[in-house]
């Protein structure tokens, strides 16, 4: 890229780290309110915070993240009007100002999305972006339910439904480059209609609509599991294998939540409760989100951000200590481990927080451009880390040729070039909670 080309490209990132700021402020603050509703010292104790801790973390840390990407992929201006309010209305939550100001702006943010994603759909309907507006629609219920008074256990299902589906809609996008057939397409969608309408009939008929969620969820893992190319990836090496190791975990935590809701019905509070939760937001969303950053985080605020081993520690605290927390001290009812889970939990999104900025301090320091090159391709060697595509430009959408499937075509959503623009913008959600990966697709 020349000079002004990356100039440019670095004022567009500085943009949209102002908007990503609020994102990084509400996930640390959820992390505060997990410390106080572990009973642990934390360096905040507002009131609020246990109170409002979901909603941080799920519509004003990760509903930013997915806004933010979907803004970038759009390219006009009011798109950025999401992620603007989703992460101001995460923000109030933690103020003292009346709550309904923090709950109307995640109205208007969870609005403002789902007209996002109607705008990409006129442009290139598609099963997959179906799925992840019907995720859309979950987010924008569970902000309208909350604003008229449901407390959050109640709205558990809607929030699930909202990341699952989004994470779940980018994975089919991906999958499609391997030429899935029509038969494929339609058991993604069945098990994707089945996840909303299971949220749904929670309200009205709290036990058959939560079985239907979990026997939906073990459906759509079942289908994630066969025809996703993470069991490929696997067996490849650095950034291919550290995503693939993360997607699959992912999709056995979010297995196990699943079952929990399909066998035990619904629940409010308790420790099946706590095991449900962080099952999926934990287990399966942060998952999504560890595995992809070292792409979607460049893609959108033109910073390198290069793999490297040492990302992988922080991906086996969250999963070890969170089969502490779950499996010994929620399903088992051991305090102790519950809490020492919980706290290794915080520490692993903190220290995964620290190491990919480091990481990316380190690579924006060196020469330009030569620290953002690495071998692409499954595992085809590279500097140190065993290999990936170069982190500071943006990925192209489904970008299948790590799996051998040569180019891809443009996704659902992908924006008409802008002229001067640096490079292309990203097209997937990154949520939150999950976005593609160049080698190994969502």
């Amino acid at each position: 890229m020349s000079g002004p080309g990356r100039a440019e490209a670095r004022n567009a990132g500085a943009r949209r780290a102002v908007l990503l700021l609020p994102a990084g402020l509400a996930l640390l603050l959820g992390l505060n309110a997990a410390l106080m509703l572990l009973e642990l010292p934390a360096p905040l104790t507002v009131e609020r915070l246990p109170e409002v801790h979901g909603m941080l973390l799920v519509l004003g840390f990760a509903g930013t993240l997915v806004a933010l990407e979907r803004a970038v992929a759009l390219g006009t201006r009011w798109a950025y009007l999401s992620p603007a309010c989703l992460g101001a209305g995460g923000l109030l939550l933690a103020t003292p100002v009346d709550i309904r100001a923090g709950r109307l702006l995640l109205v208007a943010g969870t609005a403002l999305l789902l007209a996002l994603y109607a705008r990409f759909w006129r442009r290139q309907p598609g099963a997959a972006l179906l799925a992840q507006g019907a995720g859309a629609v979950a987010a924008l219920g569970a902000a309208l339910l909350w604003l008229g008074g449901l407390d959050v256990p109640r709205l558990l299902p809607w929030l699930a439904a909202f990341l699952v589906l989004t994470i779940a809609g980018e994975r089919l996008e991906l999958a499609r480059v391997a030429l899935l057939a029509p038969r494929a397409e339609n058991m993604f969608l069945a098990a994707a209609g089945a996840v909303l309408t299971g949220a749904v009939v929670t309200l009205l008929w709290p036990a058959a609509g939560t079985v239907l969620l979990g026997a939906a969820l073990l459906a759509l893992v079942g289908w994630l599991t066969v025809y996703d190319v993470a069991r490929r990836m696997l067996r490849s090496t650095g950034l291919p294998r550290f995503s693939a190791a993360c997607l699959l975990a992912g999709y056995a935590w979010l297995a196990l939540a699943g079952a929990l809701w399909l066998l035990g019905g619904p629940v409010g509070n308790g420790p099946r409760y706590d095991a449900v939760v962080h099952a999926v937001f934990l287990g399966f969303v942060l998952s999504m989100i560890m595995a992809h950053a070292p792409v979607i985080l460049p893609a959108v605020l033109r910073r390198p951000l290069p793999y490297d081993r040492v990302l992988a520690g922080p991906a086996w605290l969250l999963h070890l200590s969170l089969a502490l927390r779950v499996l010994v001290g929620d399903l088992r009812e051991t305090e102790g481990a519950w809490r020492l889970g919980g706290a290794l939990n915080i520490a692993a999104v903190l220290l995964f927080v620290v190491s990919a900025a480091a990481l990316s301090v380190r690579a924006g320091r060196a020469e330009p451009g030569a620290g953002n090159r690495r071998a692409g391709g499954s595992g085809s060697g590279g500097s140190g880390s065993g290999g990936s595509r170069s982190s500071g430009a943006a990925p192209e959408r489904a970008d299948g040729t790590a799996a051998g499937s040569g180019s891809a075509r443009p996704a659902p959503g992908t924006p008409d070039p802008v002229p001067g623009a640096p490079d292309p913008a990203p097209s997937s959600p990154g949520r939150g909670p999950g976005t593609e990966h160049p080698e190994v697709p969502r």
